[in-house]
């Protein structure tokens, strides 16, 4: 394990904004993390895990305690079973997946941060979700000091949601087990239909696999959604909010709001989301309201490319992008009615 202190956290975010940790551990086996993990909470030493620093908002002050950086590699994929450490870079061991013909996870091609995140988040874009292909997650449960593997069905998946997601101090994730698709070197049936029109068929067919993910990568980077140094508008989390979920009743007060504010012939984007709820797009939202593409003047901004996206220029500190996040959040509640909850988490600071 190499062993850092006072060490800069920035650097290990896609935000690149924080301060140091009293102490950065970067483990690179399951055995490294346990033990890590198992010293910090016998101490009573608050931790930090990292993996590809892709949701973490942290302070301009940084983080007391052990940051534990999850650098573990491991792929292994046999007769469309695929298990991959938490620290193995996701975008690259989806590229393998689609070079090996297996479907299932093409659609989630681009997405910056490691493997171990995606069942915490239920990571998903372009109508694909991790959990419709995880078969288990194997977690270490800081409450009993058990390694233990989960199913699917007790995972707890929702939309950007999990059983570990409920509980972020109490289980750390080792390895994820997925399921896919042998359909002769094609898709999976595409569900988005921003994907499908740009490949040119019809929602619910099937491509070639490169095809999609192509078509994918190249979607995400105009939106500024491909990690690129070069390129200030990926200097965030991706998508800072998470669309909102209303009840029936929330709905209808929602769509008042919209009439009288925007008129009668406007409708919002609406999804079925289960349960006599509506799914809307916080992007549409929050570019009604009045915070278009490229939206600031300071050193934090709104991507030129994306609304839901917030971004460091450059030099921006914490506090400045927070600030932005809160003008946001205020000016779609007034607008709306509707708040808004970010999807990053947030280390020693808060909206």
């Amino acid at each position: 394990m190499l062993e850092l202190h006072d060490a800069p956290l920035a650097p290990l975010t896609t935000f690149r904004l924080g301060g140091p940790a009293t102490r950065l551990v970067t483990a690179t086996t399951d055995d490294e993390v346990i033990a890590t993990v198992r010293e910090a909470d016998a101490a009573g030493t608050p931790l930090l895990l990292i993996g590809g620093g892709s949701n973490l908002v942290i302070g301009d002050k940084g983080f007391d305690g052990t940051a534990l950086r999850i650098a573990t590699a491991g792929f292994r994929l046999e007769d469309g079973e695929l298990e991959l450490a938490a620290g193995e870079v996701w975008t690259d061991a989806v590229a393998r997946t689609v070079e090996a013909g297996l479907a299932g996870v093409e659609c989630l091609s681009g997405i910056p941060g490691s493997a171990g995140a995606t069942p915490i988040q239920n990571v998903g874009a372009y109508g694909q979700e991790v959990s419709s292909t995880i078969t288990e997650v194997v977690v270490y449960d800081r409450r009993t000091g058990e390694t233990v593997t989960v199913p699917n069905a007790d995972c707890g998946f929702t939309y950007r949601h999990s059983r570990f997601k409920a509980a972020p101090d109490r289980y750390v994730v080792l390895r994820v087990r997925f399921r896919l698709e042998d359909a002769g070197g094609l898709s999976a049936p595409l569900r988005y239909a921003e994907t499908a029109r740009a490949l040119g068929v019809e929602v619910g067919d099937r491509v070639p696999l490169a095809a999609a993910r192509e078509t994918v990568l190249k979607l995400r980077a105009g939106k500024g959604m491909v990690l690129d140094p070069d390129d200030h508008d990926t200097w965030s989390a991706g998508s800072f909010f998470t669309n909102p979920i209303l009840s029936a009743a929330e709905y209808e007060t929602f769509l008042g709001r919209v009439r009288d504010r925007l008129g009668e012939d406007v409708t919002p984007p609406a999804y079925p989301a289960g349960d006599g709820h509506t799914k809307t797009s916080a992007a549409w939202l929050i570019d009604r309201a009045g915070f278009t593409k490229g939206y600031g003047s300071g050193p934090a901004r709104i991507s030129t490319k994306h609304t839901l996206a917030l971004t460091n220029r450059g030099e921006a500190t914490t506090e400045d992008l927070l600030a932005l996040a809160r003008e946001v959040v205020a000016g779609v509640r007034d607008a709306f009615g509707v708040t808004l909850v970010n999807e990053p988490v947030t280390v020693g600071v808060g909206l």
